[in-house]
């Protein structure tokens, strides 16, 4: 299991002389506004290396800082830290087959296409891979009000390219899929991945939906003025999800930088050990959900992204290695050869979403990171 196990809430401070780079770019990052504040860990040799934070919850000087603790607005990480990691622990319980027609496990999905639909033919392969030919993204929250007005409106989707022969990365894709595990699994997405994997993990501050009383310890994403009209802290600012109640296979989850260390642990430790039966997973399926699926333009594996050119996880992370990046400014890499788990937790979408400067942010982060151990 995962090696670090404090309590969230008094989650030690590590640092060290070997990351005043890597600290310097985030330093130098928040000065020219990528980001109000951000929290970030190492994990090297089977230990936790770092864990540190720098900045504020905003940009005023009154603003709370951030702590290795702070939790986060994880947005897209959830994709893999909840919604591919519960599709792992289906598949290896052979609860799930990964070339199952989408519309065999949601029957609405068909509804009213014909028999030569190309939809027919996606796969839960093609959803975890982004390969579906499902749209990038769409607007739901524009129209649909409710949990069952959005999810229709995403079943009705028309394909804008062949399932498996292209590549794109699809919020509804995964939308899809957190519905169809659900369905498998006869219950929601977070009263599973709960009880399955991060009470198991003790990840005590991952949680979607976090309660009223925490809501101000959580760093604000943004400052809505077109949608929900007020400050989003402590719920999710993914339109989408939080129409959806704030728990969707694409987004919705909260968690910090010891949680995140606690999740890579236990995935390198199960690639490590084989033959171990103590394990969240079994070796053989994370082997399985690191290969790149295709097309050839497409770095996604099965939930996961790998590193390609220009990747966000910078130049050094070896080709097998496994991350995902969140809207709001987090991100997850880990090297599986060289047995590296890095962590980065941001609000880099306050008070608006214009800056990009997250770009450059991440890879000099993690070039940092890796140079240092």
């Amino acid at each position: 299991m995962a090696n670090q196990r404090n309590p969230p809430g008094n989650s030690p401070t590590i640092t060290d002389h070997r990351f005043v780079t890597a600290s310097g770019v985030l330093e130098d990052a928040i000065a020219a506004g990528a980001f109000p504040g951000c929290a970030f860990g190492v994990l090297a040799e089977g230990e936790v290396q770092l864990q540190d934070a720098r900045g504020r919850f905003t940009y005023e000087s009154a603003s709370p800082a951030v702590t290795s603790g702070t939790v986060f607005d994880l947005a897209s990480v959830s994709k893999v830290v909840a919604t591919t990691a519960v599709a792992m622990l289906l598949y290896e319980r052979g609860q799930l087959d990964l070339d199952t027609r989408l519309g065999d496990i949601l029957p609405e999905f068909l509804r009213g296409r014909d028999t030569s639909d190309l939809a027919r033919e996606i796969r839960v392969r093609h959803l975890l891979a982004h390969n579906s030919g499902l749209p990038p993204y769409v607007e739901f929250f524009r129209t649909a009000f409710t949990p069952s007005e959005l999810m229709s409106a995403c079943m009705r989707l028309q394909l804008e390219a062949e399932p498996g022969t292209r590549g794109e990365y699809s919020d509804p894709g995964f939308i899809l899929l957190g519905r169809a595990l659900e369905v498998i699994m006869g219950e929601k997405l977070d009263t599973f991945s709960s009880r399955e994997i991060f009470t198991p993990l003790n990840m005590e501050a991952t949680r979607y939906c976090p309660s009223p009383e925490i809501l101000q310890a959580i760093p604000p994403t943004e400052e809505d003025t077109t949608f929900r009209r007020r400050r989003i802290q402590g719920e999710v600012q993914d339109e989408n999800a939080w129409v959806l109640g704030g728990v969707a296979g694409h987004a919705g989850l909260f968690s910090n930088v010891p949680d995140a260390l606690r999740f890579a642990s236990e995935v390198l430790d199960s690639l490590a050990s084989k033959a171990a039966k103590n394990n969240l997973f079994q070796a053989t399926t994370i082997e399985t959900f690191e290969m790149r699926q295709g097309p050839a333009n497409s770095s996604r594996a099965l939930g996961w992204d790998t590193p390609s050119a220009n990747s966000s996880s910078g130049r050094y992370f070896s080709p097998r290695s496994i991350g995902h990046l969140g809207y709001s400014g987090c991100s997850l890499w880990i090297d599986l050869d060289a047995r590296i788990a890095v962590v980065l937790l941001t609000n880099r979408t306050w008070p608006d979403r214009k800056s990009q400067l997250i770009r450059q942010v991440r890879p000099a982060f993690h070039d940092a990171i890796r140079q240092a151990v």
